[in-house]
């Protein structure tokens, strides 16, 4: 019997708004080892995680799963525990209980939410890309091109615009040919053009390559109507499921208004045209005629 994909938590009332310190939640709760069955188009899986830092509970028995080809998008207020959920689903940290299991030799890309750049060391993209993964000059080609970031090869890293770092450190990440790529905060510091193009870029990568995509973002209007399914996250999850019924489910609503929730069912971003690093409208290409 195959496993039913995440579960869909939906909680009425004061849901997403009481105090994590002393939780007092309606569903069960994992104690312990939790054991996750085997699926094979499971990337990764995680039931009941918790985690709890002087004594305040970070992630309160959250259930998650992401599969090749979807893209899956994390939202959630500051504090909500998104980025400590992403570092438990990577490895990088271990729950105080509940378990997480990833495919064997599953390889991640990942795009961190802050990334400082030391101004005093000068180094162009190129040499970053070869450094950073040992990468050969055909394959910083080749990945620069497929994020739209050929020009700036030789330009200096700290040189760049948001929007350039951003391609050159997605680019980073699809070097490694990952199974699945994690972005945490993929437009922070891109204006609003080139985050829309940021966004079309990422559904374009997660059809060429098959990725998983785990989205962590505030953009709520652009992300969740690029999401295949979005997972609301105030330290225990919320509700789950397609945009549109994310959208209307009490608890986002309660977290981030009416208002949020309108503009989501309205807002699908359909793109007929494509921008350059600069922001400006560029010709679509068009096939060769044969």
């Amino acid at each position: 019997m195959s496993e039913p994909r995440t579960r869909d938590h939906h909680h009425n009332g004061d849901c997403c708004g009481h105090d994590h310190a002393h939780p007092h939640h309606d569903h069960d709760h994992h104690h312990g080892p939790v054991a996750v069955p085997a699926r094979s188009d499971v990337l990764v899986s995680a039931r009941g995680v918790t985690l709890s830092r002087d004594g305040r509970n970070i992630l309160d028995n959250v259930d998650l799963d992401i599969h090749p080809g979807e893209i899956v998008t994390l939202i959630g207020p500051n504090g909500a525990g998104k980025t400590s959920l992403v570092r438990v689903l990577m490895g990088l940290m271990a729950p105080d209980s509940g378990a997480v299991h990833r495919k064997p030799g599953l390889a991640v890309g990942y795009v961190p939410q802050r990334f400082d750049l030391d101004r005093a060391l000068p180094i162009t993209v190129a040499r970053f890309l070869t450094l950073s993964n040992g990468a050969t000059a055909k394959e910083v080609d080749g990945v620069l091109d497929e994020v739209g970031a050929s020009r700036v090869r030789e330009r200096q890293l700290f040189h760049l615009s948001g929007g350039e770092l951003q391609r050159v450190l997605l680019a980073r990440a699809l070097i490694r040919q990952p199974q699945l790529l994690v972005l945490d905060e993929p437009v922070r510091g891109v204006d609003y053009v080139g985050e829309a193009e940021l966004y079309d870029l990422i559904g374009r990568l997660r059809t060429s390559r098959g990725l998983g995509l785990l989205l962590v973002s505030h953009d709520l209007h652009v992300v969740m109507a690029t999401s295949d399914r979005v997972v609301c996250l105030n330290q225990h999850v919320c509700c789950a499921g397609m945009p549109e019924r994310v959208a209307l489910d009490p608890a986002y609503r309660q977290l981030f208004g009416d208002r949020a929730a309108r503009q989501l069912a309205l807002y699908r971003h359909r793109h007929d045209h494509a921008h350059d690093l600069a922001g400006h409208p560029v010709p679509e290409r068009t096939p060769p005629e044969t």
